[in-house]
């Protein structure tokens, strides 16, 4: 490695191989294998000890354990990385690279076994006192709202009275995760699957008309799931073609969820979730918690919440460059491609 700029070694980035210089265009970029037995061939981690003060990055949990307590010991800083909260057209596992990204120094976001940055920003920051930042997070999240943008815009836009007839009684929309995903590994204090959470909600909203919309990249294919949704076809309507968040929340008037982002999309709607796990926007009192977190005491509004995960912790790359840019300009870029997708009518 050479050259002024400081050195910067990425583990589990391979993906995204190429764009890394463009998200670290101040930093000389080193893209290294996550595999471990590669990286020891290579002489990984001990070549960190011949670069003149570098950082590791890694990317979500894949890195070996030996490789973050190695870097604390000879105090080599030490980030975790992973997708944003507004990140693409299409899915990470179809390798369409992210639009934003989260860098932590302590943990990743999702992790509720200790306190992220993120969390200690929900802890600490005068939300009250930056009136700018709270006008520009009214602002995004109206954009975000309007221009029916989400995380993942894919789908088909279609309404959920065509699906399932017209809305005589509650809605309750149970939103599916990929079981052995780390968010429920490292957010839930124990096991769970998307049928116990659609069993809990029946139970819970006898009267309601539960709706069970599993994982995309269940129903793409990319990602395999644990339960089996046919188990519970017997208590809830079960979408069985990937819909457009958008299109899944409207006219919904309860969500349970165990830490997936579009429990935090329904809120910016105004709509009462319910979370079995404790993912990053649990436990400020927005949310009906069922695990609880002893270090989350304080009580915030929901656009505080979107304030420090979208604008404050959060970093935005333009999709076709991969430069920088910002929220507001995603959101933009993205909506395009939303926005050619015609809903579905009935005839």
């Amino acid at each position: 490695m050479s050259g002024s700029r400081r050195p910067a070694i990425f583990f589990g980035f391979k993906p995204w191989k190429d764009y890394v210089p463009r998200w670290f265009p101040d930093r000389d970029c080193r893209v290294v294998s996550r595999k471990p037995r590669d990286m020891l061939l290579q002489g990984w981690p001990l070549r960190l000890l011949l670069c003149r003060s570098p950082e590791v990055y890694v990317w979500g949990s894949k890195y070996p354990p030996f490789l973050k307590s190695f870097c604390r010991r000879f105090g080599i800083p030490f980030y975790h990385v992973e997708d944003g909260f507004v990140r693409s057209v299409s899915l990470g596992a179809q390798r369409s690279p992210p639009a934003s990204l989260i860098i932590d120094s302590r943990t990743l976001h999702y992790d509720a076994r200790s306190p992220s940055d993120l969390e200690l920003t929900l802890q600490t920051y005068d939300f009250a006192a930056d009136k700018a930042l709270m006008e520009r997070a009214d602002r995004c999240i109206r954009m975000l709202l309007d221009l029916r943008v989400s995380k993942y815009n894919l789908g088909k836009r279609v309404s959920l009275d065509i699906l399932f007839g017209p809305k005589t009684r509650r809605r309750v929309l149970v939103i599916g995760q990929v079981e052995t995903d780390a968010s429920i590994a490292f957010g839930c204090d124990r096991p769970v699957t998307n049928n116990d959470v659609v069993r809990l909600a029946a139970v819970e909203n006898p009267d309601a008309q539960i709706i069970y919309k599993p994982h995309p990249e269940v129903l793409h294919g990319t990602r395999t799931g644990v339960s089996n949704p046919a188990e519970v076809a017997d208590i809830c309507e079960i979408l069985k073609e990937d819909i457009a968040p958008a299109d899944a929340l409207e006219g919904i008037d309860h969500v349970y969820t165990i830490t997936s982002l579009m429990g935090f999309e329904a809120l910016l709607r105004g709509i009462l979730v319910t979370c079995y796990g404790m993912p990053f926007y649990a436990g400020w009192g927005v949310t009906d918690d069922r695990q609880k977190c002893a270090r989350r005491v304080r009580r915030l509004t929901v656009p505080a919440v979107f304030s420090a995960a979208y604008l404050l912790r959060s970093r935005y790359f333009d999709p076709a460059t991969g430069g920088s840019t910002s929220l507001e300009s995603v959101i933009s870029e993205l909506s395009q491609d939303v926005c050619c997708r015609t809903p579905a009518t009935g005839t």
